[in-house]
């Protein structure tokens, strides 16, 4: 039984072509059209994954940034009454998830203590101005995240969908050789192998960061909320005093 084993190896091994190299070039060459497609569809799906990640970065590091500034000077201007003061710094702090809300409420509560209105509607006014900042916000920060979720959830399937298709050549070179040795199927397993590769190398990144960007937004919507909780309450008591 070992000798026949041995045989049959020495047979495989044997049969057929050059072997396949495993650098990229020799692994391109070596993959039929169907398989290349699958390969740019991961490379697509890599490079926008890597650019969502990139901008989000940026934004969520000036928007950190600039917060860490923004909040104790706008405290600083609201503890001395300077509504207008509070409002520059905002202003100049475009990028900051604080300043975008605050600025909203702190707009809409001037405005309405210029104009003659219904008692204690000002702070409603503002409650409301500071929600729909919050809103607006919220779908800023996450812009382009959904998509890295999408990308980690797809990015398995389409590479097995690519291994699928090297199964599929490495029969039909089986079928075309007449012979089940190693030349003649290891074109389509290589195809297999590398396209699945490739899927969970463009997936297991964008899971990843995908949960660590909806951590930093999770983060960013609780002091979103936290500041516009102590605005309504400043805006409460100043109310108060002013009556």
């Amino acid at each position: 039984m070992g000798a026949q084993l041995v045989t049959l190896g020495l047979v495989l091994f044997q049969e057929g072509a050059a072997p396949i190299g495993f650098d990229p070039v020799s692994m391109w060459r070596s993959m039929h059209w169907p398989a290349r497609f699958v390969v740019f569809a991961l490379v697509i799906m890599s490079a926008w994954s890597i650019g969502v990640m990139i901008d989000r970065w940026i934004a969520f590091s000036a928007a950190r940034k600039q917060s860490r500034f923004f909040a104790p000077a706008v405290a600083g201007a609201l503890k001395d009454g300077k509504i207008e003061e509070a409002i520059r710094i905002a202003e100049e702090n475009k990028r900051s998830h604080l300043a975008k809300v605050v600025t909203a409420g702190l707009q809409e509560f001037q405005a309405h203590q210029m104009s003659a209105e219904i008692p204690g509607e000002e702070i409603e006014a503002s409650r409301r101005a500071l929600e729909r900042a919050s809103a607006i916000v919220h779908a800023e920060l996450k812009r382009g995240v959904s998509s890295l979720a999408t990308i980690g959830a797809t990015g398995p399937f389409v590479g097995l969908f690519g291994t699928v298709l090297g199964i599929i050549s490495a029969f039909q070179g089986i079928s075309s050789s007449g012979t089940v040795g190693i030349a003649a199927v290891a074109g389509g397993i290589s195809e297999a192998l590398v396209t699945t590769a490739i899927g969970l190398f463009v997936a297991i990144p964008a899971v990843w960061v995908y949960n660590y960007f909806t951590g930093k937004i999770e983060a960013f919507d609780v002091e979103m909320d936290n500041s516009s909780s102590e605005l309504i309450d400043y805006f409460i008591k100043r109310s108060s005093r002013r009556k």
